[in-house]
């Protein structure tokens, strides 16, 4: 990545940092441990984008509360990036505001950028750089001493699985490492916000797991965290608070858990049987209708219990042996397929 890139990407000119003695401390912020979130460290309001006369943000809001990992979900084309960059500052909105951790960002972008890790959806980093030296040029960036940014540069190789290979030109990294090696860039000055658009889509699985391990790391640190992802089951996992945006719209705002039952009509039991068994098996009461998924059939049903019933009843008349049987949980996939379908 070359020094106009960064700045592009960043808003900081490396000799518009602060020296040492003039860098402004800031302190992690997050759950103080009793799972109390204290304020939003995120303040967005009523944020609006157009280019051109399409309207790719329309009069969204967010509030992170501060210690929370918040996630931001929507389809491809939604408004997720737009949205980010206006919150890190690299898009000006046509209206509204945002703070980080109290700092406008349109007022005071550099103030509020120093308080921010930030990962975009394509990573930045320095391919004609060694790992290290990209780690270490962005510590130098945000006016880290030469002591303190080595040895926080060690930490995070070796918490990154890089130590080996932080002498080696990014540019022979595969996609995964160098997705590492920006996350590394955005975390090395314990920022107490931390941004990431889409962190994990491509990478393989002991990537994917470092990427989440290190989120994890980071908001247990205290830093607050931001993510946006289409992985549906990574957002279940690891967030506290959701966002759904749909054609520039928040659709819904909610934990996890509290999305799921907003759809918990949309049920089914799964079944298998040792016989092979036919579509008009499953004309009987509680049933809406079947579909055979691999070696097992899902049964959808408003009454799990009913269907349950029938089931059973079914099996015993016509002499069915059941290997396996499973009435669902409402999932947050359902949830967002339902909050973004088209109407």
């Amino acid at each position: 990545m070359r020094h106009e890139d960064y700045v592009i990407h960043t808003g900081i000119s490396p000799s518009s940092i602060p020296g040492p003695n003039r860098y402004p401390h800031i302190t992690p912020a997050g759950n103080t441990g009793t799972g109390i979130f204290h304020m939003d460290a995120i303040e967005a309001h009523n944020l609006r984008k157009n280019f051109g006369t399409f309207t790719a943000v329309d009069d969204v809001s967010l509030a992170v509360p501060e210690g929370a990992i918040f996630g931001f979900l929507g389809p491809n084309g939604a408004g997720k990036t737009t949205t980010i960059r206006m919150i890190t500052g690299v898009l000006i909105p046509d209206a509204g505001s945002v703070r980080v951790l109290g700092t406008d960002v349109d007022r005071d972008p550099l103030a509020a950028k120093l308080k921010m890790g930030v990962i975009p959806e394509n990573g930045t980093v320095y391919s004609d750089l060694t790992a290290l030296q990209n780690i270490l040029v962005t510590a130098k960036f945000f006016g880290m001493a030469r002591a303190a940014r080595e040895k926080r540069a060690a930490e995070i190789l070796e918490m990154l699985g890089l130590s080996e290979r932080k002498d080696d030109i990014v540019r022979t990294f595969s996609k995964g490492m160098r997705q590492r090696i920006s996350i590394a860039c955005a975390i090395v000055h314990s920022p107490p916000v931390l941004i990431l658009d889409e962190p994990t889509t491509g990478l393989d699985v002991y990537s994917r797991r470092l990427v989440i391990d290190t989120v994890r790391h980071m908001n247990g640190q205290g830093s607050t965290v931001l993510l946006t992802t289409h992985n549906i089951d990574e957002a279940n996992a690891l967030c506290s608070m959701i966002s759904i945006i749909r054609k520039g719209t928040i659709v819904a705002t909610g934990s996890p858990e509290k999305l799921k039952k907003t759809f918990d009509t949309a049920r089914y039991v799964e079944i298998a049987f040792e016989q092979p068994v036919g579509n008009g098996l499953f004309a009987a009461p509680g049933i809406s209708r079947a579909e055979q998924w691999g070696d097992k059939w899902r049964i959808y049903t408003d009454d799990p219990d009913t269907a349950v019933k029938s089931l059973a009843a079914l099996a015993d008349k016509g002499h069915l042996t059941i290997v396996s049987i499973a009435t669902s949980s409402p999932t947050l996939e359902e949830a967002f397929v339902r909050l973004t379908e088209e109407v």
